[in-house]
C-alpha cells in the first residue's frame, strides 16, 4: 500500500478531486476540514469509489489541533507521504476596516497551518521522500490589476494569505529538497466549477487540476505552475 495523503481544507472542487485522484492511485486518504458532518458525508461518497478514506475534523488555524490531526491520521492510515494543502481564510476582505484578529486568522490558516502540518509530518515525509502540494491562487501575484480585483471582490485578506503562502512554498522547497521532499504549487488562475467561487461562469475542471497535482508529484521538478 502507498503512503497516506492528508488533504487539508477538503471541500467540493479541487481538494475532493485530489482526494479521489490520489486514492484511485492507491494512497489511503485523510480528508480534513472544520465541519464533521460535511466531512463524514464526503468520506462516505469517496469510499464508494473503492478508496480507503477517513475524515479528520480540524481547525487548520489552530496549531495544536493540526499537530493532533497529523498524529491521528498517521495512527489510523499509516505513514504520511503527501500533504495537499487547500485551506484558505476568507476573512479581512477590506484590510482598512478588518480587525487584527481577522487578519491574523487568515494568515494562520494560509501559512501557520501549512507549516505546522509539514513540521508534524516531517519524519514521515523524510522517510518516504514525500511531497507537499499546495493550491495557490492568482491573487498572490504582485500586479496592480490583480490588487484592484482583490479589492473589488472584497478579497484583500485572501490575497494577502495567498501571497504569503506562495512565498512559503518556495522557502519550504529550498529547505526540504535536500531531504528528498518535493514541494510544489498549482496556482489556479480562474474559477473552478462546483466550488464556492463558481458564479455560473466557472470554466476550470477540478479533476483536471487534480491531474496536474498528480503529474507534479510524479515529476518532482517544477515548484510552481499556473493553471487556467
Amino acid at each position: 500500500m502507498k503512503e497516506t495523503i492528508v488533504v487539508c481544507g477538503h471541500g467540493p472542487g479541487i481538494s475532493d478531486a485530489v482526494a479521489r485522484k490520489f486514492g484511485k492511485e492507491g494512497h489511503p486518504v485523510a480528508i480534513v476540514a472544520r465541519s464533521a458532518d460535511r466531512l463524514s458525508a464526503a468520506a462516505r461518497a469517496i469510499s464508494e469509489t473503492g478508496v480507503k478514506v477517513q475524515a479528520f475534523p480540524c481547525d487548520l488555524g489552530d496549531p495544536e489541533a493540526v499537530r493532533a490531526m497529523i498524529r491521528a491520521a498517521r495512527e489510523a492510515l499509516g505513514p504520511i507521504g503527501v500533504i495537499h494543502y487547500n485551506a484558505y481564510g476568507g476573512g479581512a476582505g477590506d484590510i482598512t476596516q478588518a480587525p487584527a484578529s481577522e487578519l491574523r486568522g487568515v494568515f494562520d490558516i494560509a501559512v501557520t497551518g501549512l507549516v505546522t502540518a509539514v513540521q508534524e509530518a516531517l519524519p514521515d515525509l523524510r522517510s518516504t521522500k514525500g511531497s507537499v502540494l499546495v493550491t495557490g491562487g492568482g491573487f498572490a501575484f504582485y500586479d496592480a490589476k490583480i490588487d484592484a480585483m482583490a479589492g473589488h471582490f472584497n478579497a484583500m485578506g485572501l490575497a494577502i494569505g495567498k501571497a504569503a503562502q506562495h512565498k512559503t512554498v518556495g522557502l519550504l522547497n529550498q529547505k526540504l529538497s535536500a531531504d528528498g521532499i518535493y514541494v510544489g504549487e498549482v496556482v489556479v488562475l480562474g474559477m473552478v466549477k462546483g466550488t464556492a467561487f463558481d458564479n455560473g461562469q466557472a470554466t476550470l475542471e477540478a479533476s483536471a487540476i487534480a491531474d496536474k497535482f498528480w503529474a507534479l508529484a510524479q515529476a518532482r521538478k517544477d515548484v510552481t505552475v499556473n493553471f487556467g
